[in-house]
């Protein structure tokens, strides 16, 4: 599938499925986000029923997602999410808890295992974060899905044009990255690793790519031959544009930063894509 690139025309290429995460020797010393809980339900013994979903209800894929889905609250919250979803079957996703079902969420896409964050639980429904979509949640009524543990987290400052990863909500390593070009600026808010790709060409410095959740906000701002790609995270031939406005939306660091990345963090790890924390982290 594509991933949108800084600078290049580009035709699509298959999301790869990458195995687990290789654990880290031991957090080294940074700052510390605070790691909550999903919020549970004041009211959490009613369990609103699940309206039954249409069978012509679209598929969540690779093309941007369903209109109807509701705003995530919390968009621009750094604070770690914890627990990711992976869907054991084919889950109808609603506008709320006992909502309008509006489209299927599948256990793959592009044939690449779905794992979701989960950012709020509501009288036994859980929201995730929508695939294919910005700063959009998807409900889901009890069953059809496994839980995991989320660790790893990326946190992405525009201002400062800096990537931190954090483990256990401690900064381990902070990077400095290229962004979005006016008017293809990358978007804000919450969103998670969809996948790994390989780099179709040698100006990506030979290094896998994150395919992310997010797309463009604006479809029509990026070049023809990115249309229907998603954000992602890469890197770059040379380093010299990093902490400038240059790419067509993605996150764009060094290819030792993106190596590991890749070795360290898993499909289903949040991101987060904030102007700037309150405070740097101490890796900055």
């Amino acid at each position: 599938m594509a991933v949108l690139m800084g600078g290049a025309a580009y035709t699509g290429w298959a999301l790869t499925p990458t195995p687990g995460a290789a654990p880290v020797a031991g957090p080294t010393a940074g700052a510390v986000l605070p790691t909550a809980e999903v919020p549970p339900s004041a009211d959490a013994e009613r369990v609103p029923p699940a309206a039954p979903a249409p069978d012509g209800l679209p598929e969540i894929d690779y093309d941007p997602a369903p209109a109807g889905f509701p705003d995530d609250p919390d968009a621009l919250d750094a604070t770690p999410l914890t627990r990711g979803l992976h869907p054991t079957r084919k889950l109808a996703a609603y506008d709320a808890p006992g909502g309008r079902p509006l489209a299927f969420l599948m256990p793959t896409i592009s044939e690449v295992e779905l794992t979701v964050p989960i950012a709020r639980r509501e009288s036994g429904w859980t929201a995730v974060l929508l695939p294919s979509a910005n700063r959009k949640l998807a409900w889901l009524p009890p069953g059809g899905f496994r839980t995991v543990a989320l660790r790893d987290q990326i946190v992405v400052e525009r201002t400062p044009f800096r990537l931190t990863w954090y483990r256990d909500g401690t900064a381990q390593r902070s990077w400095p990255v290229s962004l979005g070009q006016r008017g293809q600026e990358t978007p804000l808010g919450r969103t998670f690793v969809l996948g790994r790709t390989p780099p179709p060409e040698s100006v990506y410095g030979g290094v896998d790519i994150y395919a992310l959740g997010s797309i463009p906000d604006d479809l029509d701002s990026v070049p023809a031959g990115l249309r229907g790609a998603h954000i992602g995270i890469h890197t770059w031939y040379h380093d010299g544009e990093l902490g400038r406005q240059t790419t067509n939306g993605c996150i764009r660091l060094t290819a030792s930063g993106q190596r590991l990345l890749l070795e360290k963090v898993r499909p289903g790890t949040p991101v987060v894509v904030v102007d700037e924390l309150p405070a740097p982290p101490a890796t900055a």
